[in-house]
């Protein structure tokens, strides 16, 4: 299964933009987004054609792909304009690891989730930089904030495709590759 995973939209129509043309070169099979969709939040700047009931059409138009998470910009009323289901967190099977997809502001690297089942591959988004780590036998991934970059870092995406993780620039330039074991 090849998984396209995106994060930190923030409500920018250009990027989401780049999203359509993100899977139709990569044609993953899911596309999971780990929140802060819409809004931009407090603390960032005005996105690139900041435009959230637009971002909203296109990502509805990918809606029987999509898997989502929650962000901590991401409100209850957002939902009322998406028309798929926004989650606390994940977890799934895939390619024969276990993911656990999450936001970032609550359980990242520095955090595990409390939860009794193994995980192979923690996937998150919140800090804006993308990045493949591995800690005490967990692969963390995030694919850093497809229209916010922060830290000097690119406007990032990741795929997840047999058993490589890959950070791509959203023009598909490769940044960072692990081949896991």
């Amino acid at each position: 299964m090849k998984l396209l995973i995106i994060s930190d939209i923030h409500g920018s129509l250009y990027y989401a933009k780049k999203i359509l043309e993100i899977e139709n070169r990569e044609k993953p099979d899911k596309i999971i987004l780990l929140g802060d969709l819409y809004y931009h939040g407090p603390r960032n700047e005005l996105t690139q054609e900041y435009n959230p009931i637009e971002v909203s059409k296109i990502l509805n138009s990918l809606k029987d792909k999509l898997l989502v998470v929650k962000g901590n910009c991401d409100a209850e009323v957002d939902e009322t304009i998406s028309e798929f289901p926004f989650n606390e967190n994940i977890e799934i099977n895939a390619n024969g690891y276990n993911l656990f997809l999450t936001h970032g502001h609550k359980y990242n690297i520095e955090n595990l989730p409390p939860i009794g089942v193994k995980i192979d591959i923690m996937l998150y988004g919140h800090f804006h930089t993308g990045f493949i780590k591995e800690k005490d036998g967990i692969i963390f991934a995030n694919p850093g904030s497809i229209s916010l970059p922060k830290g000097n870092s690119k406007h990032s995406y990741l795929i997840f495709d047999d058993n490589k993780l890959i950070l791509k620039e959203i023009d598909g330039s490769i940044i960072e590759e692990n081949k896991l074991k």
